[in-house]
């Protein structure tokens, strides 16, 4: 018996999706880089950080005072992927057809949004920088270690080219901040893996994002701190002057 499949939504009420600053949030990205792929319509609202206020202002469109927060109507929808659950019951294409593929990918994409706290906090993204970092601990090699085996064995398993098989899903939309992660602090996996973020950088809506990240015009005090604490700076592609 074939999986069941979400009904496509009928004359759908047109999402807003509320985000932060291109350059630098991830969280971001996921849902966003989604709903551009699989061509589900969206009108973007991005709230740029401000630092000590951001959350207070961010309360009026987010309950948790965070991004994403996806609208639906009077339907709020907070949390990355709080937001994707939302959209595969509502439209086919968010996670694989098939149930081997769809289990692990549901199972990547969680471990991707809990763990690799020290990817995550040592490597913060930043689109348009370059840096390399001054040391790599061993909790940070970790980390690589266990994105190189996700990616391996997704690719090996399901036979790509994206992570659970032949379609750009969920799973590699939680993955796509790690692709801007490692073109901004110049690190390399392994031959398989590099592949898989190299697809990743040159997919359309990855392309359209990062053109947008370099024009912003915004530049937050906070996370420019937080990478030039763990960083040397190398180059600044931005185009816009703060």
């Amino acid at each position: 018996m074939s999986p069941r499949r979400p009904a496509p939504v009928q004359n759908p009420v047109m999402y807003t999706l509320y985000i932060a600053n291109k350059n630098y949030s991830s969280w971001s990205l996921r849902p966003w880089v989604l709903l551009r792929t699989l061509g589900i319509p969206f009108e973007e609202r991005l709230e740029p950080f401000t630092g000590a206020t951001t959350a207070e202002r961010f309360r009026s469109f987010s309950p948790s005072g965070r991004v994403p927060c996806l609208h639906d109507g009077a339907t709020r929808v907070w949390d990355s992927l709080a937001i994707v659950e939302y959209l595969a019951e509502r439209h086919p294409g968010v996670w694989p057809a098939d149930p081997v593929a769809r289990a692990w990918a549901r199972s990547a994409a969680a471990e991707m949004h809990a763990g690799f706290g020290t990817l995550r906090n040592i490597c913060s993204m930043t689109c348009g920088q370059r840096v390399v970092l001054r040391e790599r601990p061993a909790a940070l090699e970790a980390d690589f270690v266990r994105l190189r085996e996700l990616w391996q064995e997704g690719l090996r398993r399901f036979a790509g080219p994206w992570l659970a098989g032949g379609a750009f899903t969920a799973v590699d939309a939680f993955f796509a901040p790690v692709a801007f992660r490692l073109q901004t602090y110049g690190i390399t996996l392994d031959p398989t893996s590099d592949a898989y973020a190299a697809r990743l950088l040159l997919l359309p809506a990855m392309r359209e994002w990062y053109e947008a990240a370099l024009i912003e015009p915004w530049r937050d005090d906070d996370h420019e701190r937080d990478i030039l604490s763990v960083a040397a700076h190398i180059e600044d592609l931005r185009r816009m002057s703060p």
